[in-house]
């Protein structure tokens, strides 16, 4: 039985903790956990945790939950990752659930966009904080900054494709590593900023990898990936909604590559036009309630198969149908990231000490600095204001505002969180909750 480097009942609080936390993307849940993780409980040690998160980087799927899965590995072994993973979705997962129901019968998301109105401009908050501290103590070398500096730059005035970002960093990372001997060394900033990690890099979980490991892994995951979809083929037929919704959905978990936004116009277009499963317009509605619930982003998919299952659901009540779509896809969804960091990690830890891999890894590191900054940019636009353009000229692919269209009280809420972090340095769950509230009161006050 594995060693627990933490307490397993202690771990499982503050993995409840954080997916309570888990608002505004990647950029913030990865804030969330950097400051629990790292910073508070100092459970691991900030180049380790910048380790697990560019290999989780390299993955399809929403990389914030396969580091908590990966990290949840590193302290508990198989029940550390189980717990860590199921944990970070679970609230996501059950309040979308009740959010996709209230819509469907009522079609009034009032006080959930008053709610959404708060917790948004906070998370912008909380990113910029996770920009700084991971931009502090990630990059130890001017050459790092210039790479995250231009990975910024490509996603977000160049519209350059998230996994070439990804693969030209960690190529430069590996070249400059072999130039710059010193480039994996962690910055001055890391080793200054705080205290040592309570729990040290040699008691963290390890287990050697071998061939009938990895076929364990390999057939379990598989099993537990598809066997619901196959019983729903058997006892509602191949051409139920179900089944439908199973197989794209399990595709779809493999091309994810990038985060949600990357393949949501993807989903949007098929659920409307091939599928029928959402009208027109839809998509952005449940974009708009699965931003205002933890987890990642891509549960938004849970929405599309509760709607659209509602609306076709066989010889099934529709509620009922409803409910079985949504969990079906969930699993489908999130089964995979499961299986590709228990496959994969104790092949990339046993590597850990390869300098030409650290050095790969450490551009990579660099590059999400980038991403996170553009997600970040991305976020903003979309939440302080209510029309976007896209500015097309040769190479340069970039969305701007229209400067008209800034919505004033989320710039105030942003404001509110920003002194709240920054000044007041409060924790981000206080953080969030201040801001909620201030955007109910808005938010009711501007519909009244």
């Amino acid at each position: 039985m594995t060693r627990d480097v933490i307490p397993l009942r202690e771990a499982t609080r503050a993995w409840f903790a954080i997916s309570l936390q888990t608002f505004g993307g990647p950029a913030g849940q990865i804030a969330v956990m950097q400051r629990t993780l790292v910073d508070e409980k100092r459970w691991i040690g900030q180049q380790r945790f910048l380790f697990a998160l560019s290999y989780c980087t390299l993955l399809p799927g929403p990389e914030a939950q396969q580091l908590a899965t990966y990290v949840g590995w590193l302290l508990n072994g198989v029940r550390g990752a189980l717990v860590a993973g199921i944990l970070f979705v679970l609230p996501g997962v059950v309040a979308l659930l009740v959010l996709s129901g209230v819509y469907v019968a009522f079609g009034d998301t009032t006080l959930v966009e008053s709610l959404f109105l708060g917790l948004a401009p906070a998370v912008i908050a909380i990113v910029l904080q996770a920009v700084i501290r991971v931009g502090t103590k990630g990059l130890g070398h001017p050459a790092l900054v210039v790479l995250a500096v231009a990975s910024f730059v490509a996603l977000t005035f160049f519209g350059v494709p998230f996994p070439l970002v990804v693969l030209a960093a960690a190529v430069l990372g590996w070249a400059l590593g072999r130039r710059i001997p010193t480039l994996t060394a962690p910055p001055r900033a890391a080793a200054d900023g705080g205290p040592e990690p309570l729990v040290s890099d040699e008691q963290l979980h390890a287990e050697r990898p071998s061939g009938r490991r990895s076929a364990t892994v390999l057939l379990v995951g598989l099993v537990a990936w598809f066997v619901p979809v196959a019983l729903a083929a058997l006892f509602f037929g191949r051409s139920s909604v179900f089944v439908d919704q199973g197989l794209f959905f399990s595709g779809t978990a493999l091309v994810t590559f990038g985060g949600a936004y990357a393949v949501l116009a993807f989903v949007a277009q098929q659920a409307v036009d091939v599928y029928g499963w959402l009208a027109p317009g839809e998509m952005v509605r449940g974009l708009a309630l699965a931003e205002t619930t933890p987890g990642p982003l891509v549960m938004v998919v849970q929405f599309v198969a509760f709607v659209g299952a509602y609306r076709s659901p066989g010889g099934l009540d529709p509620w009922v149908a409803a409910v079985i779509a949504a969990l079906l896809t969930t699993w489908v969804t999130f089964v995979p990231c499961f299986l590709f960091i228990l496959l994969g990690a104790p092949y990339v830890e046993r590597l850990r000490g390869n300098r030409d891999l650290a050095a790969a890894l450490t551009g990579i590191t660099a590059a999400v600095v980038g991403v996170i900054a553009s997600l970040a940019v991305l976020f903003a636009l979309h939440t302080l204001f209510d029309e976007t353009r896209q500015l097309v000229a040769g190479p340069l692919d970039v969305e701007y505002p229209l400067l008209g269209s800034v919505s004033w009280p989320a710039l105030a809420i942003t404001a509110l969180g920003c002194a709240l972090v920054f000044w007041r340095r409060w924790s981000v769950l206080r953080t969030l909750g201040a801001c909620a509230a201030a955007g109910i009161v808005l938010g009711l006050a501007l519909a009244a």
